[in-house]
């Protein structure tokens, strides 16, 4: 029996609390071997800017869709430590189990977001975080560094406002949304409310541009400057979005 068989055999049997300790404290000794190491959730670092931008602010809420895993490369995890608390959406089947073991004090949904109500092709990696509803994704990825697609099923989509609504009040506050669903960011920008929700800052994946100006261009950061937001931020990947007072 191999070594990756046997360690998954150990966290099957393990508690999910006891495995959280285990980590945590791995974490702690690690960060001890350098006192000048930051610990970072996210996969680019969001959650270090995000930080910042929330300084000082020790309650708050936060809207994850596309949001993968309750820890790996998350943007709210860090957040959800410090006792902040949010929704977290996504499309995967069952990937809402992990949540509610590891965060059960957020809200945890396992939804599809669209602009429009209908039911689409939803591509299964063996790698979920290149799950995606894009086919031209999918094939760019399929067979790339030892990833595939395993599985195609259709997924009927949301609007971001129905869900909304239904578990929030007008008058409730959303510090950061943060999107990332591999295909359809924008559409899930368009199926907002945005007289009636509007974060103060919007997290969202604009690829494949090479410079400010690009994505200037961009119908992401055209829609959002639209809706009263400024470019604020940027990793790799992801853009910051605050709102403009």
């Amino acid at each position: 029996m191999g070594f990756n068989k046997i360690k998954k055999i150990i966290i099957k049997i393990t508690p999910v609390r006891i495995q959280n300790i285990f980590q945590e404290s791995v974490k702690k000794e690690n960060m001890k071997l350098d006192s000048y190491a930051t610990l970072s959730y996210s996969q680019e670092g969001e959650d270090l800017i995000l930080k910042r931008i929330f300084e000082g602010q020790k309650e708050g809420f936060y809207l994850d869709v596309g949001a993968h895993h309750p820890k790996r490369f998350s943007n709210t995890y860090e957040f959800y430590k410090m006792g902040w608390r949010g929704i977290n959406i996504d499309a995967m089947p069952g990937s809402m189990d992990g949540f509610r073991k590891v965060r059960p004090d957020d809200i945890n949904l396992e939804y599809a977001i669209s602009n429009s109500k209908e039911n689409l092709d939803f591509y299964v990696f063996n790698e979920p975080a290149l799950n995606t509803f894009s086919r031209i994704e999918a094939e760019k990825n399929d067979g790339v560094k030892g990833y595939k697609i395993v599985e195609r099923i259709k997924l009927k989509t949301y609007l971001l406002s129905e869900i909304l609504n239904q578990y929030l009040k007008e008058d409730d506050k959303i510090d950061f949304l943060t999107i990332d669903v591999e295909g359809l960011d924008f559409q899930v920008l368009k199926s907002n409310n945005w007289n009636k929700f509007k974060p103060f800052i919007i997290l969202v994946e604009i690829l494949n541009m090479n410079s400010i100006g690009d994505i200037e261009k961009s119908d992401i950061n055209i829609f959002l400057v639209s809706k009263g937001y400024s470019l604020y931020a940027k990793t790799t990947n992801t853009c910051f979005y605050k709102i403009l007072i």
